[in-house]
């Protein structure tokens, strides 16, 4: 009897050994993903001529494929390096069509599993119950960062504001927080929007810092407190709700809006695609299942719909727009569907050039910066473009850290930096708006 009572003892300690083991310390990439991205690869390949271009498209496009940067095969370039994600049962043919292409590539992701445990860290490390022990330095759920804003609304209710623009597609409130001193006038303000792609994890993590840094240096950073005084900020920590939370918790390199699974259908618009500005031409797909899916019409997306409302609404006091995405290293201003130079291109390039300066300031890291048609890409139905076109002056898009190494996988050791850097650029583009600029008004009549 008493033997079989030690059994039972010892099997119920190392039950809960086991459950504290799986819930608690084993990472987050391993508990949800259950190791379905064991053995993938991701490729950077660089196709050097026009025929090795054709070729690399054709090779892709009879495999699935993720394709990281560029994110439509329409987009490769002959000596811009192609990133691509490659399931592993496909990985030795690729290897095998490229060297017999005798095409310049390496693999610099070679178990896609592992590098997604580095970047999300230990469940134990994670301190989630109230704003004053959050965690800035770590990625968290949507379900969290919405219980934060709550909570940073009430513990900072001097200078923050919270308010719902709409709700999603799958029916989640989309909040905004408005930081700044208040005023009996109508100050000028700040958009500033993070993810809008589920995938790029840093985005939110970098809004989330803003507001952070914002609220809890005013009363002793001189620069911070003139910018609250003078100016208001409206803080979009995930635009793409529903997609952020399908990709924490489902598919770690969802992009799109949707996460429902309609039968036969594939799921979710490219939200920097939907926009109406040239919509659903160069960059953009209009078939549903390819990640720049631009939609079945302009801002047919509830997202971007309650966005581009709100800013319809509040154009006349916003004067900069920024969108922060990654990665690249980047900050790009229109236009992105065409090669032209914007009206008041001086005034943005200046602005742009003090931002990356202010960034390089941190710790040394390079941006390049430009309009994001020459410097990335042509692509229609950008945020950027649709913002410029409404009458909002300064509109930028940053792409964060970093340049492919880690890729959608920046590792939370790099939140810290990551934002440091960007918070100092996002400053550096907001003092600028109380200054004043010279632009030609029959130019440019609607700034």
């Amino acid at each position: 009897m008493v033997s079989d009572l030690r059994s039972a003892f010892r099997a119920s300690v190392l039950l809960a050994c086991v459950i504290i083991c799986s819930s608690v310390l084993c990472p987050v990439g391993a508990y949800l993903y259950n190791n379905r991205y064991a053995g993938d690869q991701v490729f950077r390949i660089t196709p050097s001529d026009a025929e090795e271009v054709q070729t690399l498209k054709r090779i892709l496009g009879h495999m699935k494929v993720d394709l990281w940067q560029p994110n439509s095969a329409t987009l490769i370039k002959q000596n811009a390096t192609v990133d691509v994600h490659v399931k592993r049962n496909s990985t030795r043919g690729l290897h095998a069509r490229l060297k017999l292409e005798h095409m310049d590539y390496r693999v610099f992701i070679s178990n896609l599993q592992s590098e997604i445990e580095k970047q999300t860290g230990y469940r134990s490390s994670r301190r989630r119950r109230s704003e004053s022990q959050y965690d800035y330095e770590v990625y968290h759920s949507l379900e969290e960062i919405q219980r934060w804003m709550f909570d940073v609304n009430r513990t900072h209710s001097d200078l923050v504001d919270m308010f719902s623009i709409g709700k999603s597609y799958e029916g989640r409130p989309l909040y905004v927080l408005q930081i700044g001193k208040r005023s009996r006038h109508q100050k000028k303000a700040v958009w500033i929007d993070c993810g809008v792609h589920a995938r790029e994890w840093i985005g939110p993590a970098f809004c989330q810092w803003f507001v952070k840094e914002a609220v809890n240096s005013y009363q002793y950073d001189s620069v911070m407190r003139r910018l609250l005084n003078q100016l208001s900020f409206y803080i979009m920590p995930v635009l793409n709700v529903d997609g952020y939370h399908f990709s924490w918790t489902t598919d770690r390199f969802w992009r799109k809006t949707r996460s429902r699974n309609h039968k036969f259908h594939c799921r979710g618009t490219d939200a920097n695609r939907n926009w109406k500005v040239k919509w659903c031409e160069e960059g953009a797909s209009s078939h549903p299942c390819d990640d720049t899916y631009c939609g079945p019409f302009p801002e047919s997306e509830p997202e971007v719909k309650a966005v581009a409302k709100f800013l319809r609404k509040h154009k006349k006091h916003v004067k900069a727009y920024i969108s922060i995405h990654a990665y690249a290293q980047m900050l790009l201003y229109p236009y992105s569907y065409k090669y032209a130079t914007i009206p008041n291109f001086s005034c943005v390039e200046s602005a742009a050039q003090n931002a990356v300066t202010a960034l390089y300031s941190a710790y040394g890291v390079r941006y390049r910066y430009g309009p994001a048609s020459t410097t990335l890409y042509v692509s229609s139905g950008s945020s950027i473009d649709w913002a410029y076109r409404n009458g909002i002056p300064y509109t930028f898009a940053f792409e964060l850290r970093d340049t492919g190494y880690f890729g959608f996988l920046l590792p939370e050791s790099l939140i810290n930096p990551t934002c440091t850097e960007t918070m100092r650029a996002v400053k550096a583009i907001a003092s600028g708006l109380l200054k004043k600029c010279e632009t030609d008004k029959d130019r440019f009549p609607y700034i």
